[in-house]
């Protein structure tokens, strides 16, 4: 079947248009309502963000996290560089925001500068969305980590930015018991990759977020929490991180 070029452009201008609208993609402006929590300065960095100290913390105030340059598009980025983290020691130098979250849409976006480099975006400090160059398995990049497939085509590439757009539904409760678990759906450079994911667990034991040592990871709190950032001693670099908080009163969410 062929297309003419008019229809082409037109089909194209009408996909960036929906783009914008939803706000996904790598340079989207925050949505009505939502914060700006990670600009790439330290101020903000210090302002709002803060160590997680779980139980193999091993680094102190105020963050060693580095301010380093935007190789691609000048100004300064927040890069993932703690010693205390080296050889792959998570938990020992992750941050967390100072703010604790229920539903959210979120926005991150991240540059990996070298092969293999690992990070990770925590919702509620509990559920890893996974930052890895080079792995396309569950536990691979942009994967609901150990859940689904990693979508790895959507990748940009190292020293590239790239985007997570999420809408997360925290757990619901009853008496104290779990009646309704976490859902995420996610677009990752603007290609919907997940769609109402329901989040089984805590991977990852009590050093990769909070209750991952309850019920080997089963034993889900009701308790909003920080949206957390993995630290394994890698050059990842973030800019651009903005938060809406929401009340998604349906277990079918979306954009």
């Amino acid at each position: 079947m062929k297309y003419s070029l008019s229809f082409l452009l037109l089909f194209t201008l009408a996909t960036i248009t929906h783009a914008e609208e939803k706000a996904i993609g790598v340079g989207a402006k925050p949505v009505e309502g939502a914060e700006l929590i990670l600009d790439g300065s330290r101020q903000m960095l210090d302002e709002k963000w803060t160590y997680w100290e779980g139980p193999r913390f091993g680094s102190a105030l105020p963050i060693k996290w580095k301010v380093v340059e935007d190789p691609v598009d000048g100004g300064t980025t927040i890069m993932t560089d703690d010693r205390a983290a080296d050889g792959g020691k998570y938990g020992a130098a992750d941050i967390v925001t100072k703010k604790a979250y229920g539903d959210v849409r979120l926005h991150v976006e991240f540059l990996i500068m070298k092969p293999k480099g690992n990070s990770g975006v925590y919702l509620q400090n509990r559920y890893e969305i996974q930052i890895l160059e080079g792995d396309r398995t569950k536990h691979g990049m942009a994967a609901v980590i150990n859940q689904t497939d990693s979508p790895y085509d959507a990748f940009a590439g190292i020293g590239k930015w790239n985007a997570y757009d999420i809408v997360f539904r925290a757990a619901r409760f009853k008496d104290g018991v779990m009646v309704e678990k976490p859902r995420v759906s996610m677009y990752f450079n603007g290609k919907k990759v997940h769609d109402n994911v329901q989040i089984d667990k805590v991977w990852g034991g009590p050093n990769s977020g909070v209750d991952g040592g309850n019920d080997k990871g089963f034993g889900i709190t009701d308790s909003p929490q920080g949206l957390k950032l993995q630290c394994e001693g890698h050059d990842v670099r973030y800019r651009n991180i903005w938060i809406k908080e929401l009340d998604l009163t349906q277990p079918q969410i979306d954009f």
